[in-house]
Formats: C-alpha cells, structure tokens, sequence
C-alpha cells in the first residue's frame, strides 16, 4: 500500500525533482561511482533494530574494507556490543553515507557477524585496541587473537544515492532559478541499484 495526499495531473511528475535528477547509466559508472562516494566518505551510520524494543537505532561506523567487487561492506565490531544483539535479532540494516555538501548514499543489505581469526587478522587495525581496551589478561588485549573483535560483513541488496553535479555555484544559480521559476533544478546524479544489478555485478567482479 502506498502513500499519497495529493492529486497531481496525469501529465506530470508528482516528484519533479526525482524525475529531473534520477539518472541510469551503465551498471559499472553506478557501482564505481557509489564505491568511490563511499571511500572518501569513510564513515557511515550503521541502522539496526534493536532486539530489545523493535526500535531503529543508528552508530557511526569507519568502513574497514570492501568485497564483492567493492559493493560488499565489512566494519569491525565489539562482539560484546550491543549492535551485535541487534543483529543476531534482525541481520537486515540499513548503511547511510553523507558528506558536508548534501550528497549521500544509501545502502540496505543483510548483516553476518564473523568471528573466524583467519578473518580477523586479515582485516585487522592497531587502532582497534584504543576502542577495545587491554583488559590485563593475556587474552581481551584488543589485539588481532582477541576473541571480542569481530568483522560485520554487510551484503549489499539494494543502493540508492545521490552525487552532485557541476559546481556549487552553478548548483546554487539551479535552485535559486527554480525558487522563481517553480522547475526542479537538476543538481544531483540521483541513482537506485536493484538486487539483480547487485548480483550481476558480483557475478562479474567478484
């Protein structure tokens, strides 16, 4: 069931700025262009359920690394956090990625906690230890054998975000044209990526 409150007319776009901005190029540019937006990003909110309450709650994450053809996302975690209750309940989540101009990505997927040391010392970080802690006894050293460190490992399903174009000067004369003129003002590559292009991609790439 779908949500409306207004009746537009059947010739035009009850979104305009989603029918100005929503762009389809081939599936590499999509995939590479969000990958890269995604890595100069380096952070994202990482969306789950909480186990507890059925409530959503979000947390900053620094992405770790990439597979899949880089559409696969991998964090490190506290395996005694309480994000890894929340996932045991619900693997389903939600990535959202933002820059301080507006552009941002969103990525929902299918979250797997991995615990396999061969795992861990692959994708291990001495950072980690400054969030972990030493806890003096030979073994919660936050180092790469602590068994509280954990990889979550987020499979892609689906994408959608959205990249500025040209510059900001430019993007700023769109909006300020369309304030008067009442037309979208075409500002972003707004793009969706399906399941289907996802596992062609990691069919292709991976």
């Amino acid at each position: 069931m779908s949500f409306s409150n207004a009746k537009v007319p059947d010739d035009k776009p009850a979104d305009p700025y989603k029918a100005t901005n929503l762009t389809d190029p081939d599936l590499k540019e999509k995939v590479q262009d969000l990958v890269s937006f995604m890595e100069s990003c380096k952070f994202g909110m990482m969306t789950t359920r909480i186990e507890s309450s059925g409530l959503l709650t979000s947390r900053c994450m620094a992405l770790a690394a990439k597979e899949g053809g880089g559409v696969d996302l991998l964090f490190h975690t506290n395996t005694e956090s309480g994000k890894t209750d929340d996932l045991k309940s619900e693997p389903k989540i939600n990535i959202a990625f933002l820059n301080p101009t507006g552009e941002w990505a969103s990525v929902s997927g299918e979250a797997d906690i991995v615990t396999d040391r061969e795992t861990i010392r692959k994708y291990y970080s001495p950072a980690l230890k400054a969030w972990l802690g030493d806890l003096e006894d030979g073994k919660h050293d936050g180092g790469p054998e602590d068994p509280r460190i954990g990889v979550i490992k987020v499979k892609a399903l689906t994408a959608t975000y959205a990249i500025a174009t040209g510059t900001s000067l430019g993007r700023g004369a769109d909006i300020v044209k369309g304030a008067i003129t009442g037309a979208a003002p075409k500002v972003n590559k707004l793009r969706e990526i399906s399941e289907e292009e996802l596992q062609q991609w990691r069919r292709e790439n991976s």
